[in-house]
């Protein structure tokens, strides 16, 4: 390990990071400079992601400009047109997002590539929808989104302005493998802009983003968006600027926003975790809310890209909505504006089931996915046809697109949506809730639920387990089916079986009766096992919502605790 420390401090870059190691060596930490020197950060579909410190295992300047050549490498190899065609790169309010950004163009530039480096912080949407706006071969977004404040992360958009999926990530992992063992070059930024090889995006680029999402058809609704009110946050983010902007373009005169979150600060002071799903975190905009009397108090996560949502409630408290709630009221809303059978919609395998039998009650076509919004945006270009076109897609953890502006989540278009759908609800005398309740009072009342189980890391893969022994029911229901994501089989109850068109996952899939789902699927970063539950409870019309919420909880209950003991 010792030659691997004196060849980093060689190669290195940056006096902070080298001041670190060696920091540490002095100090004979044996355990953490194992563990950064063992091994090295793993780039694959969703890019590089990890705790900023030096070393090969940690993001610092000399893993970017390594990931960053290695990626310059492929693109070169694969798309002749590449040096021509550019890299977009764009960066969140992280305190090393912008060296890291400067740090991937002068990699770049020194390879012959173009780049277009945006001029400030950028939105991960904002960075994407520059894929096909320019013609672009690649885009990086320097981010690590949600993550606590110690990391960062380097997202790659492919030339279909969509996230990378396989094979691109091995083979620019293949790449950056080289680059570590090889001399590295960088460009002076002011030298490549001389030579014509660097681009600024200045505030004209973010007012094309601007104007695409004006122009965007799904975004056109206006009912009275005057009449509503609504809180908002950036949480410490890079969204302010843009969010206030769209909403504004779009007629929303009353939206407060949540001032100590608006401007971005990657230590993020007022949240102990900036994700909009965790405890408190949405704490700020649902007190903004009540003090502006607003109907939705509604987020974005610190890059933009995910959107979230707490609606009053008549009791004047506020609830947040699941990701697949607003999926279902996106899906129903957009599916019911435009010619259904038209449209593709889809989501992935862990979201609810609800918007697949919306949408093919109204003639419209539905995909499913793995996990992950890349396979999402991809599936839906190999998917969509001149007769069936792509509207929208969404995972549960937040992430949702409107038509093919950005082709990945975008959380300020979702915004906008929302607050339209919101305002032509409450312009017909309407809630969110109504609206909710009539869904589900004609489709089912289907609610889902998450929770994970750690795994002894010593023990046999569970998954083998149950292929091995798989079970014939869980909680007294029937399974009428099996999907193996695995083995790429659905096996019936009567033993028939038929091939599933989806990548091979470690994953399983049991459809039980009475509509209800169980997904189990085993973590890829560390031993715990994931668990999706999904209960669906049919509504008379002479029952009540409140009566028919308890009725599905208690089962879901039953069927969480019996599924979990049985593992």
């Amino acid at each position: 390990m010792n030659n691997e420390i004196t060849r980093w401090l060689q190669r290195d870059p940056d006096p902070k990071s080298r001041q670190e190691l060696q920091q540490l060596v002095a100090e004979n930490a044996t355990a953490e400079l194992a563990d950064r020197f063992n091994g090295r950060l793993e780039f694959g579909t969703a890019g590089l992601r990890g705790v900023v410190g030096a070393g090969p295992n940690r993001m610092n300047r000399l893993v970017i400009q390594e990931t960053a050549t290695g990626l310059g490498q492929y693109l070169l190899r694969t798309d002749s047109a590449a040096a021509h065609k550019g890299v977009v790169i764009g960066y969140d309010g992280r305190p090393d997002s912008r060296q890291f950004a400067h740090d991937t163009a002068a990699a770049l530039v020194a390879q012959g590539i173009k780049v277009y480096l945006t001029i400030k912080v950028a939105a991960t949407p904002i960075v994407a929808f520059g894929v096909k706006h320019l013609h672009a071969a690649a885009a990086v977004v320097v981010t690590a989104s949600h993550n606590p404040p110690a990391y960062n992360g380097f997202k790659v958009y492919w030339n279909n302005g969509a996230q990378i999926i396989p094979p691109h990530d091995a083979g620019i992992a293949a790449e950056i493998d080289k680059a570590t063992q090889s001399e590295l070059h960088l460009m002076d930024l002011a030298e490549a802009e001389a030579k014509g090889l660097l681009v600024w995006l200045d505030e004209a680029y973010y007012q094309d983003y601007r104007q695409a999402i004006n122009n965007n058809p799904l975004l056109n609704n206006h009912h009275n968006p005057q009449e509503i009110r609504l809180a908002y946050t950036a949480m410490h983010g890079v969204g302010a600027e843009m969010a206030e902007t769209l909403l504004a373009d779009a007629g929303f005169e009353h939206v407060y926003s949540v001032a100590a979150q608006r401007e971005p600060d990657g230590a993020f002071p007022t949240v102990k975790f900036p994700n909009p799903e965790e405890p408190g975190a949405m704490d700020l905009v649902i007190a903004e809310a009540k003090q502006h009397g607003a109907i939705l108090a509604c987020a974005n996560d610190p890059d933009a890209d995910r959107f979230a949502v707490a609606v009053r409630r008549n009791d004047g408290e506020y609830q947040m909505l699941t990701g697949d709630q607003v999926g279902t009221l996106f899906g129903y809303y957009l599916l019911t504006h435009v010619q259904a059978s038209t449209s593709l919609v889809g989501n992935t395998i862990v979201s609810s089931t609800l918007l697949g039998k919306i949408a093919t009650a109204l003639g419209a076509q539905y995909y499913q996915t793995l996990t992950g919004f890349k396979w999402l945006t991809n599936v839906a270009m190999d998917r969509q046809t001149p007769e069936q076109q792509f509207l929208f897609a969404y995972e549960e953890a937040l992430g949702y697109t409107i038509g093919n502006t950005v082709w990945d989540k975008d959380g300020l278009s979702a915004l906008v949506a929302f607050s339209q759908l919101t305002a032509e609800l409450t312009a017909n005398g309407q809630t969110v809730w109504d609206q909710l309740e009539a869904i589900y009072r004609e489709y089912g009342l289907y609610i889902n639920a998450q929770r994970s189980i750690a795994l002894d890391p010593t023990a046999a893969p569970i998954g083998d387990s149950l292929r091995a022994m798989p079970p014939q029911a869980i909680a007294g229901l029937a399974i009428h089916s099996t999907e193996d994501f695995k083995t790429s089989l659905r096996t019936f109850a009567d033993g028939s079986v038929e091939a599933i068109d989806l990548p091979i996952s470690d994953v399983l899939i049991y459809h039980l009766e009475e509509g209800a789902r169980v997904v189990v699927r085993p973590s890829g970063t560390e031993p715990k096992l994931k668990c999706y539950y999904e209960v669906v409870e049919p509504m008379s019309q002479e029952e009540t919502f409140e009566h028919a919420q308890l009725r599905a909880q208690e089962t879901m209950d039953r069927l969480i605790a019996q599924h979990q003991a049985s593992l």
